[in-house]
């Protein structure tokens, strides 16, 4: 698939189906595009549908089935949008740091590939709401997903999760308190950690 230079090649594009739930539309809606005219489109499609496919099967599809629908605040950003955002402080970083994360179409430096999102999750926000730490989603997911980075938010719950080819398995907050929750060398990355998110439900299986 040649990057998208017409309205019915975006469409194109939109219609591709990631997974059982999720279409490559749900992921390219850009409040920056939006507000400043800048189409948030992939040059190499090819590579976002296929990293974008491996966060919806392996991450985002498990988190539905388990705690209902997923909203989806940011997801895949074009270079150029992203940087655009990180220029004007619209909370992006920067391209080289977003290689293989928020930019889709294009490998990190190790040249592997990956795909991440930042959602939130009406369950979830309900908890927070009602006094839960973000902490107790990030260990269920810990203990449960193959996700490569996270990062919350103060607002709703949400969070950015990741799924990458050579995954990190590093958890960070900007939310209170904020810094790394857990990295690979931090004693507290191995082992069960159930007892820190009582009430959660089980793990249920992706509809294929």
């Amino acid at each position: 698939m040649r990057a998208p230079r017409s309205v019915r090649s975006a469409e194109a594009l939109g219609r591709v189906r990631l997974s059982h739930s999720f279409y490559m539309r749900d992921f390219l809606h850009s409040e920056i595009g939006n507000v400043h005219g800048i189409p948030n489109l992939p040059d190499d499609p090819e590579l976002a549908i296929a990293a974008g496919s491996r966060l919806c099967e392996e991450l985002l599809e498990p988190l539905q089935a388990t705690f209902g629908r997923l909203s989806i605040r940011s997801a895949f950003r074009s270079g150029t949008l992203n940087a655009f955002g990180n220029a004007h402080f619209h909370n992006c970083a920067s391209n080289q740091r977003n290689y293989a994360r928020h930019i889709w179409d294009r490998r990190d430096a190790s040249g592997m590939m990956g795909a991440m999102a930042c959602i939130a999750i009406p369950w979830f926000a309900d908890q927070v709401a009602a006094g839960m730490r973000w902490q107790a989603m990030a260990w269920w997911v810990h203990d449960h997903l193959p996700y490569s980075q996270m990062q919350f938010f103060p607002k709703l719950g949400a969070f950015n999760i990741g799924w990458q080819e050579q995954p990190r398995r590093e958890i960070y907050s900007y939310a209170s308190p904020r810094g790394y929750l857990t990295r690979p060398g931090m004693p507290n990355h191995a082992g069960d950690h159930q007892g820190l998110y009582p009430g959660f439900p089980a793990l249920q299986a992706a509809t294929r």
